[in-house]
């Protein structure tokens, strides 16, 4: 028999709002639920704790990570956690995070450093904070911020000046001038060679010691989106991107941004790491949690559909 459709106006709604995932492509996905890293591909650092006290729902674990007073890595993670996955001129990261009731980072206006991003043009085993590019996510007095430096791009023979009209081996991070109006960026000389820094961060206090919305020992979702900008005709292009998401609410969303010079145009994402930091030393013993990560090409798009109520599809 042929079956037609038809609309029931009066039956059960079946569609009040669908999502459907956009064209981002997943990298890598961690939970933190076993100590398998290795098998995952994770290296340097590969037998972290994991708590089975503190994780978000539908979870049985998360990574802890936990400083002694003093200290400045974590006593039960090592100096950081090192994942490769496939080139991309973006990447979205999205996890839960939670940090101890007591904690207080670094109590000075910078560290402690989480989650890094590094490029092609470094190597498997780069340091991270002197590299051709390192991405930061994290947070500083309870505001988030990301980060970038790229000291060993800058012109050293130009230091102070405003290379961006002239030339494009510089560093945008700091040292040759400020290349998307964002700032001219931090420049200090350590050792024989100078280091930049350059810094995009939430106005307002998102890791709260109150209790409430933005409670800090609570778990949150963070999500951040760093793409680097175009090379058009050898140039760079002021089209970059960085955004950061607390709860999926914007608190940070930087536009016009420049990343990348036309010096490196083949630059690419291709390694996180998770290396929590704090050159001053812990203030105290303190710790914080993470869950289920997930790092992708881009953030997935939701796409709202309004169905009329109480629609269902019949066969007749």
């Amino acid at each position: 028999m042929k079956k037609h459709y038809g609309l029931c106006l009066l039956c059960t709604t079946v569609m009040l709002g669908s999502t459907s995932p956009g064209f981002s492509a997943t990298l890598f996905q961690e939970n933190f639920e076993d100590g398998n890293f290795s098998a995952r591909g994770w290296y340097d650092s590969t037998a972290p704790k994991l708590s089975s006290i503190e994780h978000i729902a539908n979870s049985t674990k998360s990574l802890e990570v936990r400083f002694a007073a003093g200290a400045t890595t974590p006593d039960n993670l090592g100096t950081s956690m090192r994942k490769k996955f496939t080139e991309s001129d973006s990447v979205y990261i999205s996890y839960y995070v939670k940090y101890s009731s007591n904690w207080q980072g670094s109590n000075v206006n910078y560290h402690p450093h989480e989650f890094y991003l590094l490029t092609n043009k470094d190597s498997d085993w780069s340091g991270l904070s002197y590299t051709h590019l390192t991405a930061y996510v994290e947070q500083n007095e309870g505001k988030p911020q990301i980060g970038i430096q790229d000291g060993m791009n800058i012109d050293m023979a130009n230091i102070g000046k405003d290379l961006t009209a002239t030339s494009e081996k510089r560093g945008v991070g700091g040292c040759n001038g400020d290349s998307d109006g964002y700032g001219n960026g931090e420049c200090y000389a350590n050792g024989s060679a100078y280091w930049n820094g350059k810094w995009w961060r939430s106005p307002s206090v998102m890791f709260s010691d109150a209790t409430g919305s933005t409670y800090k020992s609570d778990w949150h979702q963070v999500e951040a989106y760093i793409k680097l900008n175009s090379i058009v005709n050898g140039k760079a292009a002021k089209d970059g991107i960085i955004q950061y998401l607390y709860d999926g609410k914007p608190v940070i969303d930087a536009r016009n941004v420049v990343i990348r010079t036309g010096l490196y145009p083949d630059m690419k994402f291709n390694q996180l790491l998770i290396g929590p930091y704090i050159g001053v030393g812990s203030p105290v013993s303190q710790s914080f949690w993470i869950d289920n990560l997930t790092v992708a090409t881009a953030p997935p798009t939701v796409s709202t559909i309004a169905a009329p109520q109480n629609l269902r599809i019949i066969s007749k």
